[in-house]
């Protein structure tokens, strides 16, 4: 145990090193080389990060230390590795910089984070607006970095209404424009709490057209956030972000609110062909514009679309070209859709079991809530004409449906008997 965890220090210092953090493995390889002066990584690793923190002659004092303490206390030369370093600090080689890619990803973001730190004031508004900039960015990053930024959001939109500026709550509230395909919130009352705040904004914001884009992000934001609701308002703000954005010509507003648009074109059956020809206007406008986390979506919306109204080929192509693009701009999360569009389309319970596993760490329980269970009894449906009865007797009442309850219960009561209460339930 004792030895894992010295491997263990030197594998962190190491991997200090190589994101371009050498300054801050110093002081830990000092103690360490210290504390344990017969292993010569840690000697290699502390000459090393002297030497990329621009410490010349200390790296080089401390390989000259190694070689009297190897020498010294065991007996022994250093090895090809210290020597080599050793060669290598006297020569000034190339080889011992930060790989350029490295400083770049790293090193170039930790200074710049500090220096952020440094001259932008604790309680400024520019911290705010960059805040929510962040945390529009990490949703985007994976499973971890949607919940964290779902769980910060209204803490940040609090902290900009207790300024009592409204133009700068509507930035705060409007900047966070995270594309958004499943039409369940992932946390309902934190949804209400945007949504209260965007309407209490919209109340005292200035009437004059400087705030006209401000206002359509507000109307686009409740649009989103009243998915899954049935209130009239969330129609009602879709129509108005719309219209506002439209005039406006802004490319980024305009998709912002035609995400609102399709969130509300989610009310009732047979609305797919609506959805198809908002995913299609994302797409061409996105594509146009560079606004790649908005043209993903619009191949989502399409690959969702073109699959209800039964093309399989173009719901494919569609979910071929959302990978595609996630994978080029690092969206990880896109593989969930496309990948559960796969397995209802293969039409299998283990591919629909294998999709579920996707939604372990995906940081999106609106999705994830009853859509198994929902999904195995779509199957169940499908499998072959007049195939309903047959599947009712499968249906487990007490099976976790989250919100899906109510579209399962008319099969339960069906394969039980009852069929009286059946039809009540669909009704």
């Amino acid at each position: 145990l004792a030895e894992l965890r010295l491997l263990a220090e030197e594998e962190r210092a190491a991997a200090r090193l190589a994101l371009g953090r050498a300054a801050e493995a110093v002081p830990d390889l000092d103690a360490h080389v210290t504390e344990h002066p017969w292993r010569e990584e840690a000697w290699r690793l502390l000459a090393l990060a002297l030497y990329r923190t621009d410490r010349q002659g200390d790296a080089l004092a401390v390989l000259r230390r190694a070689r009297t303490t190897l020498v010294g206390q065991l007996g022994i030369d250093p090895g090809p590795a210290l020597r080599r370093l050793e060669a290598d600090v006297l020569a000034q080689s190339p080889a011992l910089r930060v790989p350029r890619d490295t400083t770049d990803a790293a090193s170039l973001w930790h200074r710049a984070a500090q220096a952020y730190d440094r001259t932008v004031a604790a309680g400024s508004r520019a911290r705010l607006e960059s805040t929510v900039g962040l945390l529009r960015s990490l949703a985007v990053t994976g499973g971890g970095g949607l919940a964290a930024a779902r769980e910060q959001r209204t803490a940040v939109v609090d902290a900009a209404e207790d300024l009592g500026d409204p133009a700068l709550t509507a930035r705060v509230i409007g900047a966070y424009d995270v594309p958004a395909i499943w039409t369940r919130g992932d946390d309902p009352e934190a949804a209400r709490r945007i949504v209260a705040a965007a309407e209490r904004t919209l109340a005292v914001l200035p009437s004059a057209a400087e705030y006209d884009a401000d206002r359509c992000r507000l109307l686009a934001t409740i649009a989103l956030e009243m998915r899954g609701t049935r209130s009239p308002r969330g129609p009602e703000a879709a129509d108005g972000a719309e219209a506002l954005a439209r005039r406006l010509d802004d490319p980024a507003l305009l998709a912002f609110a035609l995400n609102g648009r399709f969130m509300q074109s989610c009310t009732r059956a047979g609305l797919a062909a609506r959805r198809d020809s908002i995913g299609a206007e994302l797409v061409a406008l996105s594509a146009r514009h560079g606004l790649d986390t908005y043209e993903v979506l619009g191949h989502l919306v399409r690959m969702q679309a073109r699959a209800a109204l039964g093309d399989r080929a173009a719901a494919d192509a569609h979910a071929a070209a959302a990978d595609r693009l996630g994978e080029r701009h690092e969206r990880p999360l896109v593989a969930v859709f496309t990948g559960w569009y796969r397995a209802m389309a293969t039409g299998t319970e283990e591919a629909v079991r294998a999709a579920a596993a996707l939604l372990d760490g995906a940081g999106m329980p609106g999705l994830a809530h009853g859509l198994l269970p929902l999904a195995l009894l779509c199957l169940r449906l499908a499998d072959r004409p007049r195939a309903a009865a047959e599947a009712a007797g499968t249906v487990d009442p007490n099976a976790e449906w989250g919100p899906y309850r109510p579209w399962a219960m008319p099969f339960a009561l069906l394969g039980a008997g009852r069929r009286t209460e059946a039809r009540a339930a669909l009704r």
